[in-house]
C-alpha cells in the first residue's frame, strides 16, 4: 500500500524494499521504526535536505542498515521538512 503524504510517498515496510520506487524518486528510511517514504530526487538539490545527508553521513558513514538510505531524525521533523520543500 502506497499513499501521498506532503509531497511525499509513503510505503509500507512489508512491500518489497526495491521494487515499489518510481523513476525519479528515492526511498529513504527515517525514525526509529524505519519508517520507508519514497521522496522525489529534487529534494536532494535542496540545502535544508542536504543537511539531513550530512547528518545520515556522519551517523552512519556509507554502510546503512536497512540497505537503504536512513535518514537520522524523528519522522515529524522529516514531514516536517519535505511538506515545506513540497510546497516550494
Amino acid at each position: 500500500m502506497t499513499f501521498r503524504i506532503l509531497g511525499i510517498r509513503q510505503a509500507s515496510l512489508s512491500a518489497s524494499k526495491g521494487t515499489n520506487v518510481p523513476k525519479g524518486y528515492l526511498a529513504v528510511y527515517v525514525g526509529d521504526k524505519m519508517r520507508r517514504f519514497v521522496i522525489p530526487v529534487c529534494y536532494l538539490n535542496q540545502p535544508s535536505f542536504q543537511g539531513l545527508l550530512n547528518q545520515a553521513e556522519e551517523e552512519f558513514g556509507y554502510a546503512h542498515p536497512t540497505g537503504g538510505l536512513t535518514i537520522p531524525c524523528c519522522e515529524d521533523e522529516f514531514l516536517n521538512l519535505t511538506s515545506q520543500l513540497g510546497v516550494q
